[in-house]
């Protein structure tokens, strides 16, 4: 089946008891108020609802501590939506409950098989280029793979490595207009289109919601006059308590265009 055009929908995972036990890798631990951050995810769901977007919630797991972060299971390109195998095998089980949802929309699936690892953090869909992270989560065996399932979707896939960072998309994402806007001095930038590079670095992860509107944290207020000076209109929401977790505006949510 080939899914609308302008679908405009959005996947989401409310965050579960065991949050402040998620993984942490390139930052301190920090303690996490989960009554708070339940709060905040309201609040960037009421967001996404506000752009325009179709909210769909994914079943809960509350038996996994950063199945919130409902972006690193699944990659979703036109009618096909790839479910991943995490580089983090604690977060492989979170997998079941997106392909039954992604299912129920009616979007075909395939499968990063082993020994492949991909996760949906580490993807950033710009046109018809597709940008993927190599590092801790995310390997060449499964770059490779989603590489030949993009192929017939006139996709062209390229790896980019980072360098003590989580996912690409903590250190790179795109304007509307298509522009990269990330953190160099993170990313082998060999071969990219150049940066624009924003005032904070939390600053660097921007989630494009049509018609010019920017998702961007509370905790990038310089980035957010930045934005708001090259023409966009940025939608500020607070995310404290995931960004504790390594997560970031991207990884909260699975935009279906």
């Amino acid at each position: 089946m080939t899914a609308p055009s302008t679908r405009r929908l959005a996947l989401v995972r409310r965050p579960g008891p065991l949050l402040a036990d998620g993984i942490v890798t390139h930052v301190a631990r920090l303690p996490v108020d989960v009554g708070r951050a339940a709060a905040e995810h309201a609040g960037y769901v009421q967001a996404l609802k506000g752009a325009g977007w179709t909210v769909h919630p994914v079943e809960p797991a509350d038996d996994a501590p950063d199945a919130v972060f409902v972006e690193d299971t699944v990659v979703v390109v036109e009618d096909l939506a790839v479910l991943t195998r995490p580089g983090a095998p604690s977060r492989r089980a979170e997998v079941a409950g997106t392909a039954a949802a992604v299912a129920a929309l009616g979007l075909r699936t395939a499968t990063i098989e082993a020994p492949g690892t991909l996760e949906g953090g580490d993807v950033l869909q710009v046109g018809s280029t597709v940008y993927v992270g190599r590092g801790d989560r995310t390997n060449d065996a499964g770059i490779a793979q989603l590489a030949q399932l993009l192929a017939p979707l006139g996709r062209a896939v390229r790896a980019v490595g980072l360098r003590e960072v989580l996912h690409l998309k903590s250190a790179m994402t795109a304007l509307p207009d298509g522009a990269l806007i990330g953190l160099p001095h993170l990313l082998d930038v060999a071969g990219l289109p150049q940066l624009k590079v924003p005032p904070e670095e939390e600053g660097a992860h921007v989630v494009p919601l049509g018609a010019g509107s920017v998702l961007v944290s509370a905790s990038a207020p310089r980035t957010v006059t930045w934005l708001s000076e090259l023409g966009l209109e940025p939608v500020v929401v607070e995310i404290g308590e995931f960004e504790k977790l390594e997560g970031c505006v991207t990884c909260l949510s699975v935009l279906i265009p």
